[in-house]
């Protein structure tokens, strides 16, 4: 079998259905509101071998999202990481990692990594920066 992946970008409307249908069928699947792979397939108007046979080959892009990871300067205050992640809730941002070292001199390292929507970026960091107790913000990564 040959390993190489030959990885193109298709539009779905000039693509058959039961492409589609396997990746509404995986995010059932994924988000739960289907138990099994059957009832998943079924609710997405696929069958469960067409299922089987594209579900490793077909996968979403998030266009429009990207991956940024950010390093903070927090005052040693209790609940501001709490609230740094309350503002990236409200932000619809979806955490993927956390980094948090021992505070020194009464300041905490921490670097997040998140998923977010580039044209919301800018507002929130506005409203990041507004949090008492952030002594700096940095960018370090957008992917």
């Amino acid at each position: 079998m040959n390993d190489n992946k030959n990885l193109i970008i298709v539009d779905t409307r000039v693509l058959p259905s039961v492409f589609s249908g396997v990746l509404q069928a995986k995010k059932m699947l994924t988000l739960g509101k289907a138990k099994t792979v059957g009832e998943a397939a079924q609710a997405s108007g696929i069958s469960r071998s067409a299922y089987y046979k594209y579900k490793d080959f077909v996968f979403p892009v998030n266009d429009m999202k990207g991956i940024w990871t950010i390093s903070f300067e927090l005052a040693d205050i209790a609940g501001i990481l709490s609230q740094v992640l309350q503002v990236m809730a409200k932000a619809k941002c979806n955490i993927l990692t956390i980094n948090q070292n021992i505070p020194v001199n009464g300041v905490a390292n921490i670097t997040i990594s998140m998923r977010n929507n580039e044209s919301s970026f800018q507002c929130l960091m506005k409203k990041l920066e507004k949090i008492q107790g952030i002594r700096n913000i940095h960018i370090m990564a957008k992917e």
